[in-house]
């Protein structure tokens, strides 16, 4: 266990950014909706003493532990919660722990680079594994295997296509299919090589691995991503205490399109007709966005991390509407 646990000891992402656009106060309440293992969080409870309260989230056991041990070993004078879910239950999980009110919030999106690197999860393309990709195996039943080996081939292409900005969608369904009427498909090399030889010689001399867009869709539908990731964000900015701000690192166009719509419709003031004398909508602003573009790593950054080459930070912060 000691080793799983080094390995979530990761390089956090943009993590001078993120405590710069958090800024938190000492006595304030953080809440790191992805833990992991504790990077982002490391850092920002070092802010909050002497009675701040860091509230960390995860799906993960193993992410949990790791977390835990890194927070007591570095802020062992800053109380924390660490709560297991997922961030799409974020209403019902500060309810149960009696969370008044959070002042910042992080989303770090994507899978954890040590849930890539420990093969036997199933979300890598490079190593043998069973067909899994749950984030948290204990209570998810829906694995990858399901969605191969169940989906409709029409299913399968809107997967790919949808979630992973597939443009041989339809061909890698159909092959898909093809393969497991001869035997079902139970491993991430099998599903691999079957992507790879659905897609044009052409099409596989760029881009990375061929593999990369479908394992990334069948990760997301497996674990409902795009679903829990609408639900986080409003709830995030329903518990936000006026002048809060939330951070959301985000690794690919699709959760990043999320973030940006969520963000704009709660910005949005007015929607009455222009040609209205006066406002009956009642509609007003809940947040502003401090982030007309996205922040993203800098080149030292991604020398020294690869994985933050495609992260892009969004950042808003809760009005006060009491007065409106």
């Amino acid at each position: 266990m000691d080793a799983l646990k080094q390995e979530y000891l990761h390089v956090p992402v943009l993590l001078e950014e993120v405590v710069r656009e958090l800024d938190p106060q000492p006595g304030q309440i953080v809440c790191d909706c992805t833990l992991g293992g504790a990077g982002h969080s490391a850092a920002l409870a070092r802010r909050l003493a002497p009675d701040g309260l860091l509230v960390g989230i995860d799906q993960d056991d193993m992410a949990l532990n790791a977390a835990r041990d890194r927070l007591d070993n570095e802020n062992p004078s800053v109380e924390k919660v660490l709560l297991k879910g997922n961030f799409g239950d974020l209403d019902d999980l500060l309810v149960k722990a009696e969370i008044p009110g959070v002042d910042c919030f992080l989303f770090d999106l994507g899978v954890s680079s040590p849930q890539l690197d420990i093969g036997e999860r199933g979300f890598s393309y490079h190593e043998d594994a069973p067909l899994d990709m749950r984030m948290n195996p204990g209570e998810h039943n829906t694995t990858a295997a399901e969605v191969v080996n169940n989906y409709s081939e029409a299913d399968l292409a809107r997967v790919l296509r949808t979630y992973g900005d597939e443009r041989h969608a339809r061909a890698i369904a159909r092959r898909i299919v093809m393969e497991r009427q001869k035997e079902p498909i139970r491993t991430t090399l099998r599903l691999a090589q079957i992507v790879r030889d659905a897609i044009p010689a052409r099409d596989r001399r760029h881009g990375g691995h061929p593999a990369r867009k479908s394992f990334q869709a069948i990760r997301i539908e497996v674990n409902h991503e795009m679903e829990a990731l609408d639900r986080g964000l409003r709830a995030a900015v329903r518990w936000l205490n006026p002048g809060g701000r939330i951070a959301v690192i985000s690794y690919h166009s699709l959760e990043d399109r999320m973030v940006k719509h969520v963000f704009s419709e709660m910005a949005q003031g007015c929607i009455c007709p222009p040609d209205m004398p006066v406002c009956v909508c009642g509609h007003v602003p809940i947040i502003k966005v401090n982030t007309k573009r996205p922040l993203v790593a800098s080149e030292e950054e991604v020398a020294l991390n690869p994985r933050s080459r495609s992260a892009l930070l969004r950042v808003a912060t809760k009005l006060d509407t009491s007065d409106v």
